[in-house]
């Protein structure tokens, strides 16, 4: 199935680029370069992601802020992935805060864009590893210190524990099997286990379990 998006840049060549960038299992329905425009392509479009450009022309300061407090409730089933330059905590944390999904780097590769908008349309949280300490600490910090339940970590191995620390940090598949020198479907394999053992969904559930006990 087809993911469809609105892409939200003000440079036409940053939207040309993305738009390019993507495979053919993502439909670009819309485009918009301001904070206005944005948020009537998305009202007016509903994708399943939003690719958005942190600092927009039209707002009163980080444009994707604006967006997210206008479409807040206004729309169903949209999620929204950060695309930046800027790679500071205030900008991650701020727009993750506001409402957004994920938060990537203009730094992306195409397939690894391409794979950041299928899992936030999926439903997972998605950062540019760097990016997700801070949001890991920032919201970890938020919710308080969290003893470390080691009736549960007990139940993963030791290389099912490196994954999921990994893949709560933010990590690709493909990036965590790089590291571990393993084959992505054995990464794929080790996730399942993961979840299944500690009774979660998805990535982003994993993220905020492993948040919550600070053990990333």
């Amino acid at each position: 199935m087809s993911v469809s998006v609105v892409i939200v840049d003000d440079h036409d060549v940053i939207r040309v680029g993305v738009r390019e960038s993507l495979d053919e299992s993502i439909e670009v329905v819309g485009e918009a370069r301001d904070v206005e425009s944005a948020v009537a392509a998305i009202l007016a479009h509903r994708p399943d992601v939003v690719i958005l450009d942190v600092h927009l022309p039209g707002g009163t300061g980080a444009g994707a802020l604006d967006v997210l407090a206008e479409i807040k409730g206004r729309v169903d089933g949209t999620r929204v992935l950060a695309l930046s330059v800027s790679d500071s905590a205030e900008d991650v944390v701020s727009v993750i805060r506001a409402g957004a999904r994920g938060y990537v780097t203009k730094s992306i590769s195409g397939p690894d864009l391409s794979d950041a908008v299928r899992r936030v349309a999926g439903g997972d949280a998605v950062f540019s590893p760097r990016l997700a300490g801070f949001v890991l600490d920032a919201f970890g910090a938020a919710g308080g210190e969290v003893a470390v339940a080691d009736d549960e970590l007990d139940q993963l191995t030791a290389r099912e524990q490196e994954v999921m620390r990994l893949i709560a940090r933010g990590y690709t598949y493909r990036e965590v099997g790089e590291k571990l020198f393993i084959s992505i479907k054995t990464v794929e394999t080790h996730v399942g286990k993961v979840l299944h053992k500690l009774q979660l969904s998805n990535r982003h559930e994993l993220a905020h379990w492993a948040a919550q006990r600070r053990i990333v």
